[in-house]
């Protein structure tokens, strides 16, 4: 009787003791994910430095391009694709993410083909209609712009709050070489400008260009406050240079670089039509807009970045490359 007295009187003390064991791991438990909620707001929701803006009055004019030479190719080719009415977003990357979902971690935007995703595959680009007016199916994209201001709702993700602005212009322009003449680009060649890891990186492989649509003089890294009546402007430049074998390579720049200031590509490369993207917007006053980013990139404007996969037909492509190398502006 002792013995069973003894056990009916130590079960109550075995089940407190259990139940205080389980609201401390509870409580820890709770701890653990208010600190992590905590850190991953502080890595995560921001907004850029106040730095990360200036004045377009303060920012230097900057010098005209070179005169082109004697066999230069100074034509200009227009692709009319609009500014993306369509809302085509999503947080994919083709090129450096293929057949990975919301593996970019910034919401990118689109224009041209209507089905650019992380599963699109040559095939299916091909297959896919376009925004172009003239037929040109390449894709061709970059990371929002938001207000700060708003409220992001079900769009905010990896700390990029805030409503994506719709662009008020998006120009498609294809370029000639100040030195030479062009050869067409490669069908599904794909090409990235700018580093979207340019904040933490060392070697940013592009300088991002940010200027206001009364002030395309005034260029900078850095994003523009512009006078009321202007409009923020961002302008992606891609590489010209094909080496003439690829259309990837695996850091996505090798197989594609720049020319040199008078355009002269690299030996071993060929000059291409330059592409060059600008879009356009009506921000914000003050510092409240900012560009997607990476969420250890604090959504920096030397982030800013485009990509570029050419569907062009090759009929397509000889207009191109046909109007750049004879001076014409199509």
């Amino acid at each position: 009787m002792g013995a069973q007295n003894g056990t009916v009187l130590a079960a109550p003390r075995r089940r407190t003791a259990g139940v205080l064991a389980v609201a401390l791991v509870a409580v820890l438990a709770l701890a653990l994910v208010l600190v992590g909620v905590t850190w991953w707001r502080d890595d995560t929701d921001r907004v850029p430095a106040a730095d990360d803006y200036v004045a377009i009055d303060e920012v230097p004019r900057v010098a005209s391009s070179p005169a082109p030479g004697p066999d230069a190719s100074t034509g200009t080719f227009v692709s009319r694709c609009g500014r993306n009415e369509d809302g085509h977003q999503n947080w994919d990357n083709l090129i450096v993410s293929p057949g990975e979902r919301d593996a970019a971690h910034h919401l990118h935007e689109y224009v041209g083909n209507t089905a650019t995703d992380a599963l699109a595959t040559d095939d299916r680009l091909t297959a896919a209609g376009t925004t172009c007016s003239n037929g040109d199916p390449s894709a061709y994209y970059w990371p929002v712009l938001r207000d700060l201001g708003e409220d992001g709702g079900a769009t905010e993700r990896y700390g990029n709050e805030g409503v994506p602005l719709d662009p008020v212009s998006v120009h498609i322009e294809y370029r000639g070489n100040a030195a030479s003449e062009v050869v067409p680009l490669p069908r599904f060649l794909r090409m990235v400008t700018g580093d979207s890891r340019a904040a933490t990186s060392d070697v940013p492989a592009a300088t991002p260009r940010w200027s206001c649509s009364g002030d395309e003089d005034r260029h900078t890294a850095r994003y523009p406050l512009c006078p009321d009546d202007e409009l923020a402007v961002r302008t992606f430049d891609f590489p010209s240079c094909w080496d003439g074998r690829r259309l990837d390579s695996p850091d996505h720049r090798s197989h594609v670089v720049f020319p040199s200031a008078n355009g002269v590509c690299p030996d071993g490369t060929f000059a291409v039509p330059q592409l060059r993207l600008q879009v356009a917007y009506d921000v914000p006053p003050g510092r409240s807009f900012a560009i997607d980013s990476m969420p250890e990139q604090a959504r920096s404007p030397r982030t800013d970045h485009a990509d570029f996969v050419n569907v062009m037909p090759e009929a397509l492509m000889a207009e191109v490359v046909a109007c750049l190398n004879e001076g014409q502006a199509c």
